[in-house]
């Protein structure tokens, strides 16, 4: 553990005022201006104001901001390939031709799913997987041109992250074999998705950087490195991995020559959650090569890394590249589960060129699971130059909006109305990102499954 004091430590609690609705809140302690290294300056601003009630019960906003459903669960995909499938989850936007933009999206769908993405010729890995992603191409107006399927055939399609060459690649959250649940293929892969042109990536598994249950990637654009997070369910639960692939920054298809994939090792601690204190950092961190990267016998974080062992954390989710550092979130540990402490969310941030660790935020506690704060996930850069973070957790769901100061307010609240008026059951979010323009954030509910665009007068 590095020796030098902690830098520009604060607790804060910001008290986000709800109209017509209870206050909520969020606590967090941490440097929260070293999660935007290399990105614009934030304007200071606390938000956008409070939240509208939605009177169709669908997403509340702030005033002055309006949403479109791009496409929900059910609906007839424009291609006519089928219906719009089931768990809208990890998504990205890119740019087209003539302002277009091309939006992926994750369907994270298990064998049990309601709507399975349908079977498409040249785009299906395994006829009994029922995830996958579909494409949407929308006009410069943001009208939605045509919806079709990007991949079929594989299985919980979670989370995943942008190629510095615009394709998207989408991550089985799961470990199941052959033969399991039906299925034809050993499930546990990525897989790259090109939105714009489907059949120029197929449904190939890119087998070298790993068989587990993968949520999200990040790539560092100076050498293509790419890194990734495994949300584990059970202990002993999940690593930070690295791929240092055969032909970084190759483009389209490079991925599929191979590279090495190595777990992290922070000496000294098996386990990250037991790190409390935000500005806690770690020097000389290693990397371990993966013994058996396919996983064929034993799955990866079970194998033998040596004496020194490997570290471990509970429920990785989101990951991105910001600056020179990539940082990923450990949505939460929770001891009577097998974790070795507790907390309530953590962001970690990795600077490679010095082969450094900090702890950088830590959420919660949450008292209430109607009051956000907990459980962060899904995150993204947002046009201002903050942060957007997708909350998943208990009780009512929100996309929260970070400042580079640290400022945090309520963005969207989702009001699926699923439930009764007693008992409201709250849709996660999932797959916030921009388009490339900044003038409109996308977002998933989680289930039923709905796609927004939110447009106004961003900052």
């Amino acid at each position: 553990m590095s020796s030098a004091p902690a830098r520009r430590l604060a607790t804060r609690r910001q008290v986000l005022a709800g109209s017509g609705a209870t206050a909520v809140s969020i606590a967090f302690a941490g440097a929260f201006s070293e999660l935007f290294a290399g990105t614009a300056a934030a304007r200071g601003h606390s938000g956008y104001g409070p939240l509208v009630p939605d009177p169709d019960g669908l997403l509340d906003l702030p005033k002055g901001f309006r949403y479109r459903v791009l496409s929900r669960e059910g609906d007839r995909l424009r291609s006519g390939e089928g219906p719009v499938p089931s768990n809208h989850d990890g998504m990205a936007a890119f740019a087209g031709h003539r302002g277009r933009v091309h939006l992926v999206r994750n369907h994270e769908n298990r064998v049990t799913a309601n709507i399975a993405v349908p079977a498409v010729d040249g785009l299906t890995y395994d006829p009994m997987g029922k995830g996958g992603c579909t494409a949407l191409e929308l006009d410069s107006c943001g009208s939605v041109l045509g919806e079709r399927v990007a991949i079929a055939g594989t299985a919980v399609n979670c989370a995943g992250g942008r190629t510095p060459w615009n394709t998207w690649l989408t991550c089985e959250e799961t470990e199941d074999r052959a033969g399991t649940n039906g299925y034809t293929k050993d499930h546990g892969f990525i897989f790259e998705v090109d939105g714009a042109d489907p059949h120029r990536t197929g449904a190939v598994p890119l087998t070298a950087m790993g068989r587990f249950q993968h949520e999200a990637i990040a790539i560092d654009p100076n050498n293509g490195i790419v890194y990734e997070t495994e949300d584990a369910f059970e202990k002993p639960f999940g690593l930070f991995y690295r791929f240092l692939p055969e032909k970084p920054l190759g483009g389209t298809g490079s991925l599929r020559a191979g590279g090495e994939l190595q777990a992290m090792r922070v000496p000294g601690v098996p386990d990250l959650s037991v790190i409390q204190e935000t500005g806690a950092s770690f020097d000389r961190i290693e990397w371990v090569p993966v013994p058996d990267a396919r996983a064929a016998g034993t799955p990866i974080r079970l194998q033998d890394f040596g004496p020194k062992g490997i570290t471990h954390a509970q429920k990785l989710e989101g990951c991105y590249w910001g600056g020179s550092s990539v940082y990923f979130v450990s949505s939460f540990a929770q001891s009577a589960a097998g974790s070795a402490a507790d907390h309530f969310g953590q962001v970690w941030r990795y600077e490679p060129k010095r082969r450094r660790l900090t702890l950088v935020v830590v959420f919660g506690p949450g008292t209430d699971v109607q009051l956000p704060g907990e459980s962060p996930d899904n995150i993204c850069l947002a046009s201002d130059g903050g942060l957007m973070v997708c909350e998943d957790g208990n009780g009512a769901q929100h996309v929260f909006g970070v400042t580079r100061s640290g400022e945090v307010y309520a963005m969207a609240r989702g009001r699926q109305n699923i439930g009764t008026p007693q008992e409201p059951e709250w849709g996660e979010f999932a797959g916030v990102t921009f388009a490339p323009d900044g003038g409109t954030m996308f977002v998933n509910c989680y289930t039923p499954g709905t796609t927004f665009a939110v447009t106004g007068p961003w900052r």
